[in-house]
């Protein structure tokens, strides 16, 4: 990232005053820069969503030309492509997510299924394949999820591995039970949303799930044991299509991202009722993008502490992309029980002139600085957060 020069130059506003401001301030200026570190051998169409698997260094991505493609990351510096698979799906695959296990996969696609994937038998541990080893990525389907009536756009694993969730165009979202031998069996059909449903989140800690839609609402769901899965929140605020949603790692946070240019972040806050029952609530917006914001992601370790102000409590920190083609890393701050974000990193033209419909982290131990994005250009990119070089390199 370059360092620009300050705007303006006149008495009490020199660079070093300004500077020192900035310091005092808590805003360091561009204290973070993203750095790309690998573009590899990326899919023939556009590329919609990306997924890390738990834990590993291991990327699956998703494309409308039907396949997923794996990728290793060996070093900050070094990224495989380690296999790609015809899914069989007969159009677009438009979601992947992976069991918390890493064992299985799933696979969400226009044609209105989910797929349902596991490794071969006698195949190497996914995460001890790297370059080309005699095809340690081969999977099979062993299952596949009907009952969508037309689009589906998205599905997650909840975080015991026991649940799935999927959406679609139908304006549905159906809770399924993750059985032996590969069976799925329908819990609950829930018909919330008036418009397509394009995003599904499980909370990290609880077996809450949230949606987001084309009618610009958000929605929470618990699973009532006497009854049925239920709605018990609704969050508006949003002007326009909510395209993606997702829970901080501690769970006490939401983040929405929408065509209306904003992110939105909810905070959870506790009541004396049961967990389902919590109060959600609106606690800010991040403005800063030029377009739709299509994705969003938490850094799974948390934040850096990369703000200078000793009263506001760092949060978390949460990655954008938007179709104004850049990335964003933002900082969430709370100070007498407000909470802000400012952006301590971004990078224009990710994908030159293309949007970028997808963001993730990996949570690998050693690689928690490493996100990666995809493309309506169908590339699959790298990148590195790092504190930018002093001033001057």
């Amino acid at each position: 990232m370059l360092h620009q020069p300050f705007p303006f130059w006149k008495p009490g506003f020199e660079p070093v005053t300004l500077l020192i401001k900035f310091l005092l301030d808590g805003m360091t200026p561009n204290s973070y820069d993203i750095q790309l570190i690998a573009q590899p051998l990326g899919h023939e169409e556009r590329a919609w969503q990306l997924a890390w698997m738990p834990g590993s260094p291991i990327l699956v991505s998703c494309s409308a030309d039907k396949t997923v493609r794996f990728y290793g990351l060996e070093s900050e510096y070094m990224v495989t492509v380690l296999g790609s698979v015809p899914t069989g799906h007969k159009r677009s695959v438009r979601s992947v997510a992976w069991a918390p296990t890493g064992k299985t996969l799933a696979s969400a696609s226009f044609d209105s299924t989910v797929s349902i994937w596991e490794k071969c038998a006698g195949q190497l541990p996914v995460d001890t394949v790297s370059g080309d080893s005699s095809g340690g990525m081969e999977w099979e389907c062993v299952s596949t999820l009907e009952g969508h009536e037309n689009e589906c756009k998205c599905v997650a694993f909840s975080s015991t591995g026991g649940l799935l969730a999927t959406c679609g165009r139908d304006k549905s979202v159906w809770v399924w039970e993750i059985q032996s031998n590969s069976d799925f069996e329908c819990l609950s059909v829930l018909m919330e949303h008036s418009q397509d449903v394009k995003f599904v989140a499980w909370h990290p800690h609880e077996e809450i799930l949230a949606s987001a839609s084309y009618d610009n609402t958000i929605r929470l769901y618990a699973d009532d044991p006497e009854d049925d899965w239920f709605s018990f929140a609704t969050l508006t605020g949003h002007d326009s299509t909510v395209w993606c949603i997702a829970f901080s790692p501690c769970g006490r946070y939401l983040a929405s991202c929408s065509e209306d240019e904003t992110i939105r972040i909810w905070g959870r806050f506790q009541t004396a009722n049961s967990n389902a029952e919590a109060k959600w609530a609106f606690q800010c917006s991040l403005k800063g993008h030029h377009g739709p914001v299509f994705s969003i992601a938490w850094r799974p370790s948390g934040t850096w502490l990369g703000n200078m102000d000793d009263s506001a409590k760092p949060v978390g920190c949460v990655a954008s992309v938007s179709s104004d083609g850049c990335i964003k890393i933002w900082e969430l701050l709370e100070s007498n029980d407000t909470l802000k974000g400012e952006v301590i990193a971004e990078v224009d033209g990710a994908h030159g002139e293309a949007d970028v419909n997808s963001v993730a982290w990996c949570s690998a131990k050693g690689f928690e600085n490493v996100l990666a994005t995809a493309g309506d250009d169908g590339s699959v990119r790298f990148w590195r957060v790092r504190q930018a070089s002093s001033c001057g390199s």
